[in-house]
């Protein structure tokens, strides 16, 4: 019997796992090598160069202002993500009836590619001629056309690139901080009331903001893991047939052309990928010891 479960366990679970060997793992694994060598147009180089992919993209200029665009993005896509899902969750959360409705309308933006809404946040919303939908608001305010995706001074490129991924995710952390909602005893607002707490800012700072705090925490890291991850939306609204404009190009635009652009330097783009990865991992590490995620009160 045991002989036949454990047959039946790979049966099920073998073609997942041979899957995720074949496309995750073996070409991280090659891609770290790659790092190492000078590899032009091939995936199967010769000459090792060590370092030195390394050492050249610490010192390109292009690559270190792809990271700060990144923190700038973050700047703006984490906070603003944070409170919007924060807020939706305690609006779905309070409502009476419906609420299954409000729930699946918030999250239903989770299920679209971003793909298809930078296209539509392009096309439709801020394409940038007088009959988009963004300066026909204007119009109606006598306002003039604004090219949203080209105009650099100010930046306008910021509002739409924000605007789309907090449609795309606000839903998704919405249904995480209500779970940690529905995970707050009923007693601790009770006893706030009996208390002479008023129901608001009060009772939100001092007991629905303490208890979502490993959600919270949570939510913060997936927030910057996916901003050092942002690609579709950046590529999909800013590239044109001209190319990738030289203003707000985030780690993995840089790194996608300087490994399947002209140059085809996948030893290059495999060591700012592997610098990459090393980053999220020292960010994702420091903010867990920041935020003492996994500790109790009385850990030291």
């Amino acid at each position: 019997m045991r002989h036949r479960r454990t047959l039946w366990f790979w049966v099920f679970t073998g073609p997942f796992a041979l899957g995720l060997a074949l496309f995750t793992y073996v070409p991280l694994l090659w891609s770290v090598a790659l790092s190492f060598f000078d590899a032009h147009n091939t995936v199967t180089p010769t000459d090792f160069a060590g370092l030195g992919n390394y050492t050249a993209m610490l010192r390109d200029g292009a690559f270190t202002d792809s990271l700060r665009t990144f923190l700038l993005f973050t700047a703006f896509i984490v906070p603003v993500t944070y409170v919007s899902s924060l807020a939706l969750a305690l609006m779905v959360n309070r409502v009476r009836w419906a609420r299954a409705f409000f729930r699946s309308v918030f999250f239903l933006p989770a299920a679209c590619s971003y793909v298809v809404a930078a296209l539509i946040w392009k096309t439709s919303i801020f394409s940038g001629v007088r009959f988009g939908l963004a300066n026909t608001v204007l119009g109606w305010f006598g306002g003039e056309p604004v090219a949203w995706l080209s105009t650099t001074d100010p930046p306008w490129y910021w509002l739409v690139i924000v605007t789309v991924r907090l449609w795309l995710q606000a839903g998704f952390y919405m249904i995480l901080f209500l779970a940690g909602l529905q995970r707050i005893d009923p007693v601790l607002y009770e006893a706030a009331a009996v208390d002479g707490a008023r129901p608001g800012w009060t009772v939100l700072r001092h007991i629905t903001l303490p208890q979502l705090r490993g959600t919270s925490v949570a939510v913060v890291l997936l927030l910057v893991v996916g901003a050092f991850q942002a690609f579709d939306e950046f590529y999909n609204l800013l590239s044109d047939a001209r190319g990738y404009p030289p203003y707000a190009r985030p780690p993995l635009v840089y790194l996608y052309y300087t490994a399947l652009g002209q140059g085809q330097n996948l030893g290059l783009g495999s060591a700012g990928a592997v610098i990459l990865a090393l980053v999220v991992a020292v960010v994702t590490v420091a903010q867990t010891r920041w935020l003492r995620l996994g500790r109790t009160d009385g850990d030291g």
